[in-house]
C-alpha cells in the first residue's frame, strides 16, 4: 500500500519472476555467485597458484563453496546490507563500508571463516584473500547484470513471448479463410483475411525474437582499468586473459576483450533496443485489436463479476489491450534511456551507469505486465463473422482494384481512369457493380485497338467472366 510505483504495489503479485531476477536480493545473490565462481576458477588453475597449492578442489569443497550463493537467504542479504550501511554485522567489520560490493566480499570471507571450522575444510582460512583477487567492483557488477539478464530472457521473457506467438498463430490459422474489409488511411480498401492480418504480427514477432535470441550477452572482467594489471603484477607468468575468458564462458557469457573499468554496454544496449522493437510491434497489435473491437468485428467474452464502467452497465471495455499499450509505452521510454545512456561513460569510468543499471528490471516488469494483459485480452476475443461479412458487403466499391487490373491486363486503354470515374468517393452496391460490369464489357471491346475482331470478343468475354466471378465470391462472403 505504501509502494512508490505500481510494480511493487498494485502489480507486485504478478511479477514474482521479475523480482526473482532483478530485485536487490537477486542482484546481491548474483554478485555472491560471481565472486564464489571466480574463487573456484582460481582454485582450479593448472598449475595451481603457489599460495593455493595443496588445496585439492574436492567435491565436498565445491559443494560447500557453492552453497554460499545457492543457499543465500534474506538473513544473508540483511548481513550484506548492514555491513554496507552501518557495520557491526556478526563476523563483519565494525564500521560501514558504504560500498555494496565490498560488503559482498566481506560476507563471503565471513562464511569461509565459519566453514573453516568444519571437518576437512580448515584450509579455507588461507584462501580468504583470494576472494575478489585482482578485481574491481565493476568486474562483479558487469558480470552479474548480464547473467541476470540472460537468465531472465531465456527462462521468463522469451517463453512468455513464445506463448503469445502461439496464441496469435492459432488464431491466424483458425481464421485463415475469413474475408475482412481492409482499411488503409482509415478508408475501405481491397479485401484481406482475418488470419493473414494476424499472421503479419506472427512473422514480425518471430523475426525480432530470433534477432534478440542471437544477441551475445557480454561481461567485463579486466581489473581496475580493463588491463588485468594487478593480475599480471602478482603472477606475470600466467595467461590471465585465457583464465578470465574461460571463467566468463563457464558462466554462459562472452568476455569483452578490450574495455575501460566498465563494460561498454553496447551489446546490452542492443538487447534493450531489440526488446523495444518487440514492444513497438505489440503496441501496433494492441491498437489494431482495439480498433477491430470498436468496429464491432471482435466481441469480448463477459466475465462474471467484472464491471466495465462505473455508470454504464452494458460496457465491456478493451481494458487489457489498453493496459498493455500503456505498460509497453512506459517500458519503451526506459529501455530507450538504458540503451542510449549506458554506453556513455566519461574517460575510463564514471558512476552514472550504476544508478541507471539498477533500473533494468523496471521496463522488463512493465513488459511482462503487458504480455500478460495481451494474453488475457486475446483469451476473451470472439470473432463476429456476421459483422465482418456485413462490413465487407457494405463496400462493393473495393472490387474496383481487381476489375481495373484485369482491364489493364487485357490492354484496355485508360482502365484505371475509367474505374476512378465510376467508383471514387462513391458507395457501391452489388447491383451498381453489376451495372458497371455490363458497361465495362461494352467499353472493353470498344477501347481495344482496332483490327482483331476475334481478340475483341475474347477480351470482352474474359472481363465478363472475371467480374462475374468477383460478384459470386463477394456474395458467398
Amino acid at each position: 500500500m505504501h509502494a512508490i510505483g505500481p510494480l511493487d504495489g498494485r502489480y507486485r503479485d504478478r511479477l514474482q519472476q521479475v523480482s526473482d531476477h532483478f530485485s536487490e536480493f537477486a542482484y546481491m545473490q548474483h554478485r555472491v555467485e560471481v565472486e564464489v565462481e571466480y574463487l573456484v576458477a582460481l582454485l582450479s588453475m593448472d598449475p595451481p597458484l603457489p599460495q593455493l597449492a595443496g588445496l585439492p578442489l574436492s567435491p565436498l569443497l565445491l559443494e560447500r563453496l557453492r552453497s554460499i550463493y545457492r543457499g543465500f537467504s534474506d538473513q544473508d542479504a540483511q548481513w550484506v546490507k548492514q555491513t554496507e550501511l552501518s557495520g557491526g554485522a556478526e563476523g563483519g567489520p565494525a564500521l560501514a563500508t558504504n560500498h555494496d560490493v565490498k560488503a559482498v566480499e566481506y560476507f563471503i570471507k565471513s562464511r569461509l571463516s565459519a566453514m573453516a571450522s568444519e571437518p576437512g575444510l580448515s584450509e579455507l582460512r588461507r584462501v580468504k584473500e583470494f576472494v575478489h583477487f585482482g578485481l574491481t567492483s565493476q568486474d562483479i557488477n558487469n558480470t552479474s547484470y548480464p547473467l541476470m539478464l540472460l537468465r531472465f530472457l531465456r527462462n521468463v521473457y522469451l517463453p512468455k513471448l513464445a506463448q503469445l506467438l502461439c496464441v496469435l498463430d492459432s488464431f491466424a490459422r483458425k481464421w485463415a479463410q475469413v474475408p475482412l474489409l481492409a482499411r488503409t488511411h482509415g478508408q475501405p480498401a481491397s479485401p484481406t483475411r482475418v488470419g493473414k492480418e494476424l499472421m503479419v504480427f506472427v512473422e514480425r514477432l518471430k523475426t525480432q525474437m530470433e534477432h534478440l535470441a542471437a544477441l551475445p550477452h557480454c561481461a567485463k572482467l579486466g581489473g581496475a582499468t580493463g588491463n588485468l594489471n594487478a593480475h599480471k603484477v602478482a603472477y606475470p607468468d600466467r595467461d590471465w586473459i585465457a583464465t578470465c575468458n574461460a571463467f566468463v564462458a563457464n558462466l554462459g557469457l562472452q568476455r569483452l576483450q578490450c574495455t575501460t573499468q566498465i563494460e561498454h554496454y553496447d551489446n546490452m544496449a542492443a538487447i534493450f533496443d531489440g526488446a523495444r522493437r518487440v514492444n513497438v510491434i505489440l503496441i501496433d497489435l494492441a491498437r489494431d485489436i482495439w480498433t477491430y473491437i470498436s468496429q464491432g468485428l471482435f466481441k469480448q467474452k463477459p466475465k462474471a463479476g467484472e464491471i466495465g464502467s462505473s455508470t454504464m452497465p452494458h460496457k465491456i471495455n478493451p481494458i487489457d489491450f489498453e493496459n498493455a499499450e500503456g505498460n509497453l509505452g512506459i517500458a519503451n521510454a526506459i529501455l530507450e534511456h538504458l540503451s542510449s545512456k549506458l554506453p556513455i561513460s566519461r574517460l575510463q569510468r564514471d558512476l552514472t551507469d550504476s544508478t541507471v543499471s539498477r533500473n533494468i528490471g523496471v521496463p522488463l516488469g512493465h513488459t511482462m505486465l503487458a504480455l500478460d494483459s495481451l494474453l488475457k485480452g486475446l483469451g476473451k476475443l470472439l470473432l463476429d463473422e456476421a459483422a465482418v461479412s456485413a462490413d465487407l458487403n457494405g463496400h462493393w466499391e473495393v472490387t474496383a482494384e481487381a476489375i481495373q487490373t484485369v482491364l489493364r491486363r487485357e490492354q484496355v486503354d485508360g482502365a484505371y481512369e475509367l474505374l476512378k470515374e465510376e467508383t471514387q468517393g462513391k458507395a457501391m452496391t452489388e447491383e451498381s457493380v453489376k451495372r458497371l460490369i455490363d458497361k465495362l464489357e461494352e467499353d472493353a471491346t470498344i477501347k481495344l485497338e482496332a483490327g482483331d475482331e476475334r481478340r475483341k470478343r475474347r477480351t470482352g468475354w474474359r472481363v465478363t467472366r472475371l467480374c462475374g466471378h468477383l460478384l459470386k465470391s463477394e456474395r458467398q462472403t
